[in-house]
């Protein structure tokens, strides 16, 4: 085994010959005639799928999104809804007519017109069989073209979180001449109306966007190019920054934090996810359709432990799909339950495998996936379940779990501001993200009430009903909720922190 010395230098060495490799043709970016940068280089823990809001399931996904697409509104960094492409906006007293008034003279990349046509062109795009946002977009009945700049939508029924929906991938727009171009290979040309447009990728390495000379914001975008770097390990990506070969990172070596709280030249800002981490399971595998099993399985795991160990501590346990940060948020559903070796063996016995079996789970090649999938691993051997850890990149366990080809993999989400958006596309009937297959009609119900129900308070208690049955059931075992931490060089300047985590680089500028 390679000792810690040797490891470090070996690191060292491949971050700076990835350094290298990676700002080969985008460098540290032209300089103004003031010093400043015009390419900002961001690293991201993942390379993104896909780059199409309809197609799209991954949290870096939508990071790149930011820059590329308008949407019909957005989040302030207080989390309030503010306009976007919609300047403005009235709701019926019954909840059901939505009426945008669309901003004048937008347009794609392309050239081509933003305007209702484009509107309604997405909406239906998102609202067929097949894409990831079908479910979100699952209240809308029909969309009227009103006027070139004012279009209604309709709902079937009360649908609580409908403009929280918009201000993510439900609610960008890409251009409907590209998508007819392009089919099937649209999400590798991408095109939309945002303050950066597409020029290119190299797979596993880097997305390249540059400036948007038309925006519809005058004056922006401050940079003229930005690079994604693709960077899985956050050790590589540090040693990146502190290098001048990246400005910005989205993930954060959880180790370091502490020795960066005073340094001159780098800034961490943390803040805390409304998403989760945890393991999916598959219930069409004959050995975890057994409830019993699942609920052995969580009685093995020691959360306290992970999040100390593999997160040092930057994540908080838990067993909910919502975080501290939601409104809905009940601590006596999310705090995590003491370990029971004794009771979790009681139940597989029950089941029929006190002997003992194997599992196997897939997992991304983020160093800190790979440590908690080994402390599992670990903890599970304690109660006679031998686990196999199956390491690939992100898109191909995307991949895996999307066909049911696994028995369970280590995924999380990113969160959402309502909490809607934490449970319907992971435990709804046949939602795009169940990759439990899990179907029980009584949280199907729930999740629907709690959609047509306004006040806020009995849409807590609906979900806090939910979840004691997912608590029960175990399609997935939530472990925490970790913190979003980026790393800064302190010359970029214009980030600012948003509640869906999402990196916005329109006023971003390196001075």
């Amino acid at each position: 085994m390679m000792n810690r010395s040797v490891k470090q230098v070996v690191g060292v060495l491949l971050a700076m010959g990835l350094a290298l490799g990676l700002s080969a043709g985008c460098g540290k970016g032209k300089t103004t005639s003031s010093g400043g940068s015009k390419t900002i280089n961001i690293s991201l823990h993942q390379d993104p799928p896909k780059l199409d809001p309809m197609t799209s399931g991954s949290f870096v996904d939508r990071i790149v999104f930011q820059s590329l697409y308008d949407k019909l509104v957005d989040l302030d960094h207080k989390g309030n809804i503010v306009p976007m492409l919609a300047e403005k906006w009235e709701i019926s007293p019954d909840g059901l007519h939505y009426t945008f008034h669309l901003r004048k003279g937008v347009k794609f990349h392309d050239g081509t017109e933003f305007n209702a046509e484009a509107v309604k062109f997405n909406l239906e795009r998102d609202m067929q069989k097949g894409s990831g946002r079908k479910n979100e977009l699952s209240a809308v009945k029909e969309v009227k073209v009103i006027d070139p700049s004012t279009v209604e939508i309709v709902l079937s029924k009360p649908f609580a979180p409908f403009l929280n929906q918009l201000t993510d991938r439900a609610g960008m727009m890409v251009s409907p001449a590209a998508v007819k171009k392009y089919g099937d290979k649209y999400q590798n040309n991408p095109v939309g109306t945002g303050p950066f447009k597409f020029k290119e990728r190299s797979k596993g390495n880097k997305i390249v966007l540059v400036k948007n000379p038309d925006y519809w914001q005058k004056g922006l975008p401050k940079a003229d190019t930005i690079v994604y770097k693709i960077m899985n390990d956050a050790n590589v990506a540090l040693v990146n920054l502190k290098s001048g070969q990246l400005d910005m990172t989205n993930r954060f070596p959880l180790n370091e934090i502490k020795n960066y709280k005073s340094n001159d030249k780098i800034t961490v800002v943390k803040e805390v996810s409304p998403g989760f981490k945890g393991i999916v399971l598959n219930l069409k595998d004959p050995v975890l359709q057994d409830k019993r099993v699942r609920q052995a399985i969580n009685k093995a795991i020691d959360r306290d432990t992970i999040v100390k160990v593999a997160l040092f501590g930057e994540a908080r346990a838990a067993r909910s799909g919502l975080a501290p940060t939601s409104w809905a948020y009940d601590e006596s559903l999310d705090k995590s339950l003491p370990v029971d070796v004794e009771g979790a063996k009681k139940l597989l016995s029950e089941a029929g495998k006190g002997s003992g079996f194997a599992l196997t789970i897939v997992t991304d090649t983020d160093p800190v996936s790979q440590q908690v999938s080994q402390l599992l691993q670990k903890q599970l051997k304690a109660v006679n379940i031998e686990l196999t850890i199956q390491k690939m990149d992100y898109g191909s366990m995307l991949d895996r779990t999307e066909k049911g080809d696994y028995q369970m993999a280590l995924m999380g989400w990113s969160g959402r501001t309502d909490p809607d958006g934490n449970f319907r596309n992971w435990v709804y009937s046949d939602a795009v993200y169940n990759y439990m297959k899990y179907s029980n009609p009584k949280v199907d119900a729930l999740l629907d009430q709690g959609l047509a129900t306004v006040d806020q308070n009995a849409r807590k208690q609906i979900y806090g009903e939910m979840m004691k049955i997912l608590d029960d059931e175990l399609p997935y075992l939530y472990l925490y909720h970790e913190n979003n931490t980026f790393g800064m060089v302190k010359a970029l300047k214009g980030f600012e922190t948003v509640p869906d985590g999402m990196i916005r680089t329109l006023n971003m500028v390196k001075e």
